[in-house]
């Protein structure tokens, strides 16, 4: 069984016991998350698409860690006047752990 939810405005295929890596959300690590914002739902013999949403489908989480993702150089530069400048980033992120996807009928 897998579903396309909706998390922070994008969209992720997710199936229980899948590991991803979202931008933050907020939690303590260990306690489990709900969304209820999901597109898709498939059971591998029935699909069903929501229009936009299913309101019966509910995906759970489990939050593993809060970490930064990798550093994005930002650079600056202008001929001729020496003017040079560089500045990094690192996004905060999320890495959850399907735990359960249920459906209601």
């Amino acid at each position: 069984m897998f579903a396309v939810v909706t998390i922070s405005g994008k969209q992720y295929k997710v199936s229980v016991g899948d590991t991803i890596v979202v931008d933050q959300i907020d939690g303590k690590v260990g306690s489990v998350v709900t969304f209820d914002h999901v597109l898709l739902s498939s059971d591998g013999k029935k699909t069903t698409v929501g229009k936009p949403t299913l309101k019966k489908v509910v995906v759970s989480a489990k939050i593993l860690a809060h970490q930064k993702g990798e550093k994005i150089q930002v650079r600056r530069f202008k001929s001729k006047v020496r003017y040079r400048r560089s500045v990094g980033f690192r996004a905060r992120q999320t890495k959850l752990e399907i735990v359960k996807i249920s459906t209601s009928s």
